[in-house]
């Protein structure tokens, strides 16, 4: 397997370095941080490609804050110049990333979001012989428990560059885990499981296989082969990742549903998931803001909800 190399250069060039400015910014250039840093634009944008040509660069310390919505997170924040950096990063990296990921593979991937996986699903479904059993399972706590030499590990099968891979070891080593916020996260929770995906694809032959993040979905018309593929597929985990699947995973009949990216599908439907439908209706009834109704309406018109915004918003059924 070819790894690349030379790619330090191309991180740290204050073209890029500019350039992961105006994305790390965009849409967000009221944020306290930005307009702090906007004080001193050319000093600051000096001082984090003088750190990182001379290897000094190291990420700041992080702020926490509890997000309470649908369920809580705990998401870390790091300071608007480590942003950049991490934007600097994946300007060059997302390619090397996005060639690893199997096709099955979503979360974080352009393109490649909650809708596409929740479409990959239902035209998996339309096989309907082969997609009697569906096995499902998710990672006890996945972020937190992400190892740090096991991903260093990983990275090295795929990178050469040991300024590069010296950085990246300084931001993975920032944190316990992976926190729950950082750009660059969202990236490496996909790729230290993209091994286990080729595994499952290209040594045990899964043919029906979607994940999303560390959501998991195997379809197979024989109940007794997802058994095995859960014995398998925990052993491997464990041994390769040091991860644990919950012990909540379930093999079931997709007739009942399988929820899954915020629906519930079915064959030929799918509808939305019965906590997001009864926080659609919360919303209209406390009259939040028309961006947050607005968010709901389009997960309903993803799915077979006519009746639901029909009872919830009649006036936009009349439009």
């Amino acid at each position: 397997m070819k790894r690349l190399n030379n790619l330090y250069d191309q991180v740290i060039s204050i073209d890029n370095i500019l350039l992961a400015d105006s994305i790390a910014r965009n849409g967000k250039k009221k944020q306290y941080g930005i307009k702090v840093f906007d004080r001193n634009f050319e000093q600051n944008i000096a001082d984090i490609y003088r750190e990182l040509a001379t290897n000094t660069y190291r990420t700041s310390a992080y702020k926490t804050r509890v997000i309470r919505e649908r369920k809580e997170r705990t998401v870390s924040i790091l300071p608007y110049r480590d942003r950049v950096v991490q934007h600097a990063i994946m300007n060059v990296l997302e390619p090397m990333f996005v060639s690893t990921f199997t096709a099955n593979t979503f979360s974080c991937i352009k393109g490649r979001g909650t809708h596409a996986a929740s479409r990959a699903l239902s035209k998996t479904l339309a096989n309907e012989g082969d997609t009697m059993y569906c096995l499902q399972l998710d990672i006890r706590k996945f972020y937190p428990s992400v190892d740090h030499e096991v991903l260093k590990s990983l990275l090295r099968k795929k990178i050469k560059d040991k300024e590069l891979l010296q950085l990246l070891d300084g931001i993975i080593d920032s944190a316990p885990g992976l926190p729950i916020g950082n750009y660059l996260s969202q990236y490496f929770a996909n790729f230290y499981l993209t091994y286990f995906d080729h595994w499952l694809k290209e040594n045990k032959k899964v043919k029906y296989y979607i994940r999303y993040a560390d959501d998991i979905v195997i379809l197979h018309h024989d109940k007794a082969y997802l058994k095995r593929a859960i014995a398998g597929i925990i052993k491997y985990l464990d041994h390769n990742l040091k991860l644990e699947v919950k012990p909540n995973y379930r093999i079931f009949p997709v007739r009942t549903g399988v929820d899954f990216c915020g629906y519930v599908h079915f064959k030929n439907y799918k509808l939305l998931r019965k906590t997001i439908k009864k926080a659609f209706a919360r919303a209209i009834y406390l009259k939040k803001g028309r961006a947050s109704i607005a968010s709901y309406l389009g997960w309903a018109k993803h799915a077979n909800c006519k009746n639901l915004i029909k009872k919830l918003l009649p006036n936009e059924c009349a439009n």
